[in-house]
Order: C-alpha cells, then sequence, then structure tokens
C-alpha cells in the first residue's frame, strides 16, 4: 500500500513538474518584453533657452528615469510599503505567500495578494490582472526567471518608470512633474512617500482628488521607513506633519499649438514615432517672441473689430458680421542671418482655429512684391535716383477665351506724379511708375530675377507687377530675406536639434544661397527705411530701432501685409478674411499689419535691448548729394547721368497701396 501510495506522488509529483514545464515553455518568451524594455515615452518639445514648450505621447505620458537618477529614499519607501524582502528574495516570497495563502483559504477567495516588486512589474507588462490560479503561477515562474537576468536596481528602474500613478501620469518622474511641479531630487520626504504609496491604488489614493486619503497613505509610508530604522526620528517628526502643495495639472499644456503641430508635421515622415518615442527636441523658437507675436496679431485684430464696429454703425448694417467671423492673421519672425524661426503664429486664436495659416496660407502678395522687381532694375543698372515715369498707360492683352481686353492700371487715388524717383516710387508704392519699371527692364528679366527669389507657379505677362502670384507668409519669409541679410537668402527653419533615448543627438545647420551682393542689397535696405520713415509703413515705425520694410495690399482689400526686417530680425505679417472676401477699405497693410510688425517689435526691444539698433552701409556702398538730398550708389548702380525735373515728394501724403 505505501509503495502504491508513493508511486502515486510520484507519479503525481511528475506530472506538476511536467505541467509546471509545458506553462513555463509557452510563457518564457514574455520575460523578453521586460529584459527588452522598451516603453512609449513622452516626447518634449524646448524652446532656444530650454524652456519646455510641450509634451507629447500617444496613450501613456511618461518621462523616463533612469535608477541611478532616482533619489534612494523613493526605492525605501516603495521597497518598505511593497515588499520589505525585495533585496534578499529570488523573484517570490515564499513567507508572504504561505500567510497569503492562509487568509485566502478562510476568506473562501482571493483577498491577500504576497506578489514581489518582481512580480508585479511581470503583471503589468506581459500578464493579466485577473485573479486566477494559473495566472498567479505563471506569474511567479516569470519572476523567478526574470531575477536570474536582471539586476535588483534593473528590475525597479523598469518598475518606477512603467507604474501608473494616477492623473494620467506614467512613472515616477511624470508623477512628480505633475504633482508637485518638481524633479525628483527636489521632492521632500512626504512627497515621496506620497508618490510610492500611488500604485497600490492610484484612483484611491489621487492627491488631487482625495488629499486626506492620500496623505494618510504617504503617512503608512513614512510610519514603516521609521519602523525599519530607515529614517531618523526628526525625519520622521517632519515627514507627518508636511503638508505638501498639490498641483492639479495634465502635463499636455502646449504653450505654442502652432508651433509643435508645424515641428510634428515636419519630423514625422522621418520619424514615426516622433510624438511618443522619448525624443528631446530643441527648437528654435523664442518663447519670449512667440508670446509677443501673438499679443501683437491680436492687438491689431481687436483695432480692426472696432473699425469694424465702427463702420457698421455707421452704415447701419449691424447684420454685416461676416467680417468679424473671418478676419484672420499669421506672423513669422526669423532671426536674418541664420533663419532660424523665432515666432511663428498661425492665427489669432488656436482654440477657434488649428490651421496654420503662416505655414498652409497661400496668399497674393500684392505690393510686397514691389521690393523684388526693383532689386532686380537696380541689379540691372539704375539707381534708387533714376527717374521713373508715372503715368498711365492702356495695355491690351487676350483673356483666357482668347477675347481681347484692356488693362489699365492706376495709382490709389487715381493721381499720378509725371515724374518720380525710383526711390520715391516704391517708398510711396506708386502702381504706375512701377508697370512702367517692368515694362521697361524687360517682364522676361523680371521673370527670372522673381524665380532666383523662389518664387513659383507665376504668369509670365505684367501682372507679377501687382503680386499675382501665391506665398505663404513662411515662404514669403524665405524670399524676402536677402534684404534683411546683406544679398544671402536663409531657409528659415524650426527644429535645431534632436536627441533619442540613448542620448545620440542630430544637429540641424543654417542652408544659405547667395542671391544678391551686399552692396546692391544695401541700396533696397536704404528704401524700405525710407519707406518705414516716411513713406506706406509709418504706422511700423518702432523708437530707437532702425526698421525697413514694404506693406501689400492686394485687390479689394482681400490681403494685407507687412513685411520688413531691423538690422538682426525679419518678420512677416498677414491679415485676411479666410473665406478670401474682401476686408474693409480700412484694412490696408499700413493699417492693420504695419501696426502689428510695429507693436512685436518695440515689445522685442524691451526684452533685448542688446540687439543690433542700425543697419550698416557696406565699404562699397558710396554717397552723393542730388538737390539736397543725399543718394547712395555702386559700381553696378551708379547716379544717373540726366536729370529730369520731378515734381517733390510730399511726406504728408496719404500712404498708397495697391
Amino acid at each position: 500500500m505505501i509503495k502504491y501510495i508513493f508511486a502515486f506522488f510520484v507519479i503525481l509529483g511528475l506530472s506538476a513538474l511536467g505541467w509546471l514545464y509545458n506553462l513555463y515553455d509557452g510563457i518564457k518568451h514574455d520575460v523578453d518584453k521586460i529584459v527588452n524594455y522598451n516603453p512609449k515615452q513622452s516626447t518634449q518639445f524646448f524652446d532656444n533657452k530650454g524652456r519646455l514648450i510641450a509634451n507629447t505621447f500617444k496613450g501613456e505620458n511618461r518621462e523616463y528615469v533612469k535608477y541611478d537618477d532616482i533619489p534612494a529614499k523613493i526605492i525605501e519607501g516603495l521597497v518598505a510599503i511593497e515588499d520589505t524582502q525585495y533585496f534578499e528574495h529570488h523573484g517570490i516570497n515564499p513567507d508572504a505567500i504561505s500567510r497569503a495563502i492562509i487568509k485566502d483559504i478562510k476568506a473562501g477567495g482571493f483577498v491577500e495578494g504576497a506578489s514581489t516588486l518582481t512580480q508585479q512589474l511581470v503583471k503589468m507588462i506581459v500578464l493579466t490582472r485577473e485573479k486566477k490560479l494559473i495566472r498567479k503561477v505563471k506569474e511567479a515562474l516569470l519572476a523567478i526567471r526574470l531575477e536570474t537576468i536582471l539586476t535588483k536596481e534593473e528590475i525597479l528602474e523598469r518598475y518606477l518608470n512603467h507604474v501608473y500613478f494616477g492623473h494620467g501620469y506614467y512613472g515616477i518622474r511624470t508623477a512628480a512633474r505633475g504633482y508637485f511641479n518638481k524633479d525628483l531630487y527636489e521632492l521632500s520626504l512626504k512627497e515621496m512617500a506620497i508618490l510610492v504609496g500611488l500604485p497600490r491604488a492610484p484612483s484611491f489614493y489621487d492627491p488631487t482628488k482625495n488629499l486626506k486619503i492620500s496623505l494618510a497613505r504617504a503617512n503608512q509610508v513614512v510610519t514603516r521607513l521609521n519602523t525599519l530604522g530607515w529614517i531618523s526620528k526628526d525625519q520622521y517628526n517632519n515627514a507627518i506633519k508636511d503638508i505638501p502643495t498639490i498641483y492639479n495639472q495634465t502635463l499636455t499644456k502646449n504653450k505654442a499649438p502652432f508651433i509643435i503641430d508645424y515641428a510634428i508635421k515636419l519630423l514625422k515622415k522621418d520619424i514615426p514615432d516622433i510624438t511618443y518615442g522619448g525624443y528631446k527636441i530643441k527648437l528654435t523658437i523664442d518663447l519670449d517672441a512667440q508670446n509677443i507675436a501673438k499679443e501683437a496679431l491680436k492687438s491689431s485684430y481687436e483695432a480692426a473689430l472696432k473699425r469694424d464696429l465702427y463702420f457698421r454703425g455707421l452704415l447701419k448694417t449691424p447684420d454685416d458680421d461676416s467680417f468679424i467671423k473671418e478676419l484672420n492673421g499669421a506672423l513669422v519672425s526669423i532671426d536674418s542671418k541664420t533663419g532660424k524661426i523665432l515666432a511663428l503664429v498661425g492665427g489669432i486664436d488656436y482654440t477657434k482655429s488649428m490651421f496654420n495659416r503662416a505655414v498652409q496660407s497661400k496668399r497674393q502678395p500684392g505690393s510686397s512684391i514691389k521690393p523684388f522687381l526693383y532689386q532686380t532694375a537696380l541689379n540691372e543698372g539704375l539707381n534708387p535716383a533714376s527717374t521713373l515715369v508715372d503715368i498711365s498707360r492702356t495695355y491690351d492683352y487676350k483673356d483666357n477665351e482668347g477675347e481681347e481686353k484692356k488693362w489699365q492700371p492706376r495709382n490709389y487715388g487715381g493721381n499720378f506724379k509725371g515724374f518720380i524717383s525710383l526711390r520715391n516710387s516704391l517708398i510711396q508704392s506708386r502702381n504706375l511708375s512701377t508697370v512702367n519699371l517692368v515694362t521697361d527692364t524687360g517682364i522676361s528679366v523680371m521673370y527670372q530675377g522673381l524665380e532666383s527669389y523662389g518664387f513659383k507657379d507665376m504668369p509670365h505677362d505684367l501682372s507679377i507687377t501687382l503680386g499675382s502670384m501665391s506665398a505663404s507668409p513662411l515662404e514669403l519669409s524665405e524670399y524676402y530675406s536677402p534684404f534683411a541679410n546683406n544679398g544671402i537668402q536663409v531657409k528659415p527653419y524650426l527644429v535645431e536639434q534632436i536627441t533619442n533615448t540613448e542620448g545620440e543627438s542630430v544637429t540641424f545647420e543654417p542652408q544659405t544661397k547667395v542671391i544678391n551682393t551686399p552692396e546692391q542689397s544695401y541700396l533696397i535696405t536704404s528704401i524700405l527705411n525710407d519707406t518705414v520713415n516716411r513713406g506706406t509703413g509709418r504706422k511700423a515705425r518702432v523708437k530707437g530701432l532702425a526698421l525697413a520694410g514694404k506693406t501689400g495690399t492686394t485687390n479689394n482689400n482681400v490681403d494685407a501685409w507687412f513685411c520688413g526686417y531691423s538690422p538682426s530680425i525679419q518678420t512677416i505679417v498677414w491679415f485676411g478674411n479666410d473665406n478670401n472676401k474682401p476686408m474693409r477699405k480700412s484694412e490696408t497693410g499700413g493699417g492693420i499689419a504695419a501696426p502689428a510688425f510695429a507693436y512685436y517689435y518695440k515689445k522685442y526691444l524691451e526684452l533685448h535691448p542688446e540687439i543690433q539698433r542700425e543697419f550698416v552701409k557696406p565699404q562699397n556702398v558710396y554717397e552723393s548729394k542730388i538737390k539736397g538730398r543725399t543718394e547712395y550708389y555702386t559700381e553696378i548702380s551708379p547716379l544717373p547721368e540726366i536729370e529730369i525735373e520731378i515734381q517733390p515728394e510730399n511726406p504728408d501724403e496719404e500712404a498708397m497701396e495697391f
């Protein structure tokens, strides 16, 4: 009988071992998920001064932290409250299992767990949370196996980075930033105790919802540390009395949503996991400049709304609210020498419209195209003092259906000067003299000149004189850059450096192209500086800072631009209706866009008084007096030999716009 009983138990034992082996054989590869741990991590975007702009993530908001960067008291607190014998057992705790089994038998079900931290990690990553015997056996087998592969420290590192702390926070570092607005090394003992007490029941112990319960749980952790002798009496007393400040934040707040959307769009094609791969991305953005840019657009927008309300009252059309609903704007500001984007705002209110007008909106530049035409003319040998003919001409052309048509351009207000200097023609944004300039220089020459700056899809006719092509504010920023940068075109860029989770970095450099000489570019700068000081761009003036720029208003006031620069920073401002309908006649480039430009530079100068204030004249630009006024010339653009009597300029004349 004894032999049969013995044989029975041997067979039973072998069967159990065989069952355990088969069970383990089916799950042994699951441990690889923990060994080769690669969790989703939040990607962080920073500005050029290292300030956090936004966290992006997919499903789990997690900022990874290495074991060596986790304070010792966090480790001690976790071990004290969850698994006191953690550094002594080999994955499972037989004593704890025995106690749990006895309690479960008495209760007739699962009432107490006996999981070690290693088992908890296994359960979180590869197993379900259901309370079944088979799951507990799998958990134990994998825990034992895991401890033969990873060190105790590696297991804890994975645990503290993977575990959920409630409130949308995954991992200990994310939780510290979220609940306390601190990094780990800044935490008090009580704050650490709150954190290590959360994984047991993160929603129940959430300090933003149940502070008293959370503090009570933290006091249990502190008391356990004191009982074990792991903290001093003074540490215990101070921690028990401490009531930390709790922050209720999601950590998903985006300080520059137009910027982040654009950055993700730029990077997603080459880096598919850009939003959740744990990257650290340094952007060229200056958060201060970004905030000022938003304020600048809003300031001009609100002023335009006030004008609209006035005109609607004056014209007795209170039901006409389309202007209010559709008006919007955009601004792009770059470092003139490098092309680094300092600020980019794609609309008045991101919460109402995420469409990025700075990048995605293609609009006609109108009169802001003129500096390119005048630069081409100067490069063909004309001088700012050269005389242009400001009279009307009639042009014959055929429309798309081949029908004969006539076109007779006119100046704003319908007047003409007869003769006008090239400088004053651009300062006053004269249309007739500009059309005649293009005609005399040659459409093909002008067309090729515009192409060299990057303009695309242009009609090969005189309409280029009036800015009939389309460009986004960001594209126009690139095209304008040679004026601001001594003839060198820079490509605006947003991403300066990308660092992956391994600490490997890629840094992006400026892309440049020589378009013009410094001397020839300075001639245009001198004219555009006059445009701001006494021409159509007078509302862009800022005291104490030299500025150059050009207004632009398209037919029927559909688009309003101001494109300009200081000696170191270039900025493009656009306003218009999203539905492409005309704005009111009061909304011109000089009336709505220029004030936003001035607001931006005024505030920027207050923050950065050290920036360069004056334009520097290149060595090979010469000066001469013509009728009492200083004029510049170069070897390519000599002074005109014959002077034609022209009407004197009127500095008080209303700004001329097309």
